[in-house]
């Protein structure tokens, strides 16, 4: 099968403000599902699966990356994630543990499946259109499960949202640590993408849902208001920077190290012309 091709990666570079952004928009994705959820549920549906449809389509479109597109679209992800994750425990009344398995089920799968078409499941091979609806099916896997993982914790196993955030902020380390010694980067990213949904909205919840809920009582609209503001103003920094476009850390690091040699250079010449005749 023919694809489009791209000049370059349709997804961020990973560093330290990938993962801050990333864990801006579960917590929103989770606050903005319940807060839209108690003013109308039709509104909640038609932002959460209109907004979710529109925001993809946008994306893959598109033949470049850019941040606002990109992160929009994870946000959408994030709160049309919420909905299909809560959606089989309110209508049918499966445990989220139920919910937690199926998704990895599914999730297993859809990886096999890119790594057989593909060959990679790299986030920096997203260079062709094909590549991208696997990445894009994959992420709003990993929003199904981490949900539906977050409330195992939280409800099913009775830790709460405190403990959560305890226990999955010491996850979230795991395969970074792993990494560290030696485990492939593509299985600690996609470890880590799918923990950061259940950290964030543990967050969320305990900020939002009231005490007798375990929460602070913030409310869940304040707490999704606070999350946007941060979120556009990460986006906005991204934006003007482009310091998560491919490569742009290599480049900036490659600069550095030319200003080193000749700051070097320089002392070298210096510590010459000073020496006595």
């Amino acid at each position: 099968m023919t694809s489009r091709v791209f000049r370059a990666p349709k997804v961020p570079e990973v560093f330290l403000l990938f993962w801050v952004v990333k864990l801006l928009t579960t917590a929103i994705g989770e606050s903005g599902a319940d807060f839209l959820g108690t003013v109308s549920i039709p509104l909640a549906a038609l932002v959460g699966i209109g907004g979710f449809f529109l925001a993809l389509r946008y994306q893959l479109k598109a033949e470049t990356y850019h941040p606002v597109r990109y992160w929009v679209t994870v946000l959408m992800v994030a709160l049309f994630g919420t909905m299909i994750a809560d959606g089989p425990h309110v209508a049918l009344g499966t445990p989220y543990y139920v919910d937690s398995v199926l998704y990895f089920l599914a999730l297993c799968g859809l990886l096999t499946w890119w790594k057989r078409s593909e060959g990679t499941l790299s986030v920096h091979s997203i260079t062709t259109a094909r590549r991208e609806r696997f990445y894009w099916g994959t992420v709003l896997l990993t929003f199904g499960l981490g949900t539906a993982l977050g409330d195992t914790t939280a409800i099913n196993i009775g830790l709460g949202f405190d403990w959560s955030i305890v226990l999955f902020g010491v996850a979230i380390l795991v395969p970074l640590v792993l990494w560290r010694r030696g485990l492939d980067a593509t299985v600690a990213f996609w470890g880590s993408y799918v923990l950061t949904r259940p950290l964030g909205a543990s967050v969320a919840d305990y900020l939002g849902k009231p005490p007798h809920a375990g929460g602070l009582n913030w409310g869940d609209g304040v707490v999704t208001g606070l999350g946007l503001l941060l979120f556009a103003g990460f986006v906005t920094y991204l934006t003007l920077t482009h310091s998560d476009e491919e490569g742009a850390h290599a480049a900036h690091k490659s600069h550095l190290d030319e200003a080193e040699i000749d700051l070097l250079l320089d002392g070298d010449a210096v510590g010459i012309d000073e020496r006595p005749s």
